[in-house]
């Protein structure tokens, strides 16, 4: 990340001072235009900035530089939006769109006068600048950015003050104590999910699974599952509910034998978790590494089966050895067209397959079930091939 950025977003002094500007400057600035050209805009302060490129975007602005002393300026930038409302009003609407590149004398003259005006009466907040001979090339600035609008029409400017920082002494919102008692939130609870594996799937085991099926996972621990808020993904240690272990026999699916042709070859990766896992505040905060997680109550949970985060199945979670499996008990992914799994064929293009036959009307409302869920169920054909690659 750049200085830049750093300065623009993570100045936690313009934090606790932002009270002390919103009250101070925008006063000024409007009591400024309203002496100067008479009631008709209104200034709101938008911004607190130690980066002027985070607020000036595209725009072109008209700058105007008021020297304070030999170490310190003032700057006054001024949108070409802004400087077109505020010449509609000072010297009535022109025939021609305005433009900064073709400003008149007099328009310019106008503007650096109201920004003299300003200056005068916002320079009342600036201490004395430092009896101090030496010149500085660069100082911290503070740049406050407003929008001035037209009362009488829907347009509006950018007009951004620059402040030599070291010439103000803005006061601080000082905490006065905690104003929640951090145990309070100890038993709130959120949403989380739990990680169980994951495995390698073959599309013909995919395509056929069934009610009361064992799915195992190889990449997965009875010691540890994975924890995942958001993007936030964190490692957990637990200790493993010996009563979901299950004897297994070695020929339980899993061996391809079945597969008959390249698409039923093809392995996908599927994933295991539990369906909405709450913890409590307290519980996150004392996840530390190395420290065992006490989850007992979520083995009671249902397991989602996914794959590209697509639901393909639900189940009771099982121990076998040393991994983690799934006991299927619902099987949600059908073959599209489908309300029984077809039987599978050697040749997916045929005319009979109703994935290809199958007209959709695109303006017709979806009735079946699935369109409303809320979990995306997963569609074979996104791995479907064609004849010649079979």
């Amino acid at each position: 990340m750049s200085t830049q950025t750093l300065n623009s977003i993570a100045s936690k002094e313009l934090y606790v001072q932002y009270d002390w500007y919103k009250k101070t400057f925008p006063p000024v600035v409007q009591e400024a235009c309203d002496e100067f050209f008479l009631p008709g805009f209104k200034f709101e302060m938008i911004g607190i900035s130690k980066n002027i490129n985070a607020l000036m975007d595209k725009d072109s602005y008209f700058v105007t530089k008021i020297r304070i002393d030999k170490q310190y300026d003032m700057f006054f930038r001024s949108s070409e939006k802004a400087i077109s409302l505020i010449l509609d009003r000072a010297l009535g609407k022109p025939n021609r769109s305005f433009n900064l590149n073709r400003m008149t004398d007099l328009e310019a003259k106008i503007i650096t006068s109201f920004n003299d005006y300003m200056f005068n009466m916002a320079s009342k907040f600036l201490s004395p600048p430092p009896a101090n001979e030496l010149r500085r090339t660069n100082f911290d600035v503070i740049h406050l950015t407003f929008v001035i609008k037209d009362v009488d029409e829907p347009k509006f400017g950018k007009f951004i003050v620059s402040l030599p920082a070291a010439l103000l002494n803005p006061d601080t919102i000082a905490s006065k104590g905690e104003k929640f008692d951090n145990t309070t939130f100890k038993t709130s609870t959120l949403d989380v999910k739990i990680k169980i594996g994951s495995t390698k799937f073959s599309m013909y085991d995919l395509k056929n699974l069934d009610i009361e099926d064992m799915v195992i996972f190889d990449n997965s621990n009875t010691k540890k599952m994975t924890l995942i808020i958001d993007d936030y993904e964190k490692e957990i240690n637990l200790n493993p509910n010996l009563g979901l272990i299950t004897p297994i026999d070695n020929n339980n699916g899993g061996d391809n034998m079945g597969a008959n042709n390249l698409w039923d070859s093809i392995e996908v990766e599927m994933n295991a978790e539990f369906d909405a896992v709450k913890i409590t505040l307290g519980e996150l905060k004392n996840i530390e590494d190395g420290m065992v997680v006490d989850l007992t109550s979520i083995y009671g949970n249902k397991v989602t089966l996914r794959v590209e985060d697509k639901v393909i199945a639900r189940g009771e979670l099982v121990i076998v050895n040393d991994r983690y499996g799934v006991k299927i008990t619902e099987v949600v992914a059908q073959q599209k067209g489908n309300t029984q799994p077809a039987a599978p064929t050697d040749d997916f293009s045929t005319e009979e397959n109703p994935i290809h036959t199958e007209e959709v009307n695109p303006h017709a409302e979806d009735s079946s079930p699935a369109a409303d869920q809320q979990d995306e169920e997963f569609d074979y054909s996104d791995f479907e091939l064609d004849d010649e690659d079979i």
